[in-house]
């Protein structure tokens, strides 16, 4: 795909992926942040046992970064699912995050 991707278009595309394959019932807040959870935690299996250096360079590995890419994509699409189901837009749900964080941890 070449064309220019966002966070609309891409949630457009995993809700007709869900709709052609009758998923919506299953698409509760409860069971995608479950599997949210999963794939977050499926992503971290892969940095378990590496020390901070080797995590650093865990995509040197080509197979390791394609599970890497895979588990990020996973993640992403549950939390754009999500956000889609709870109606949250997640850009502004993070500027306006960003905005809290700078005023609890002004600069030093």
């Amino acid at each position: 795909m070449t064309e220019h991707l966002d966070v609309a278009k891409l949630q457009r595309r995993l809700a007709e992926f869900a709709a052609a394959r009758n998923w919506q019932p299953y698409h509760t807040p409860k069971n995608l942040v479950s599997a949210l959870s999963v794939e977050a935690s499926e992503l971290a299996e892969i940095f378990q046992w590496l020390t901070p250096e080797e995590s650093a360079r865990v995509m040197d590995d080509a197979d390791t970064a394609h599970r890497v890419r895979d588990e990020v994509a996973d993640v992403l699409a549950y939390l754009l699912q999500l956000c889609e189901v709870l109606g949250i837009d997640p850009l502004t749900a993070l500027d306006a995050k960003i905005d809290r964080n700078e005023s609890r941890f002004p600069r030093s």
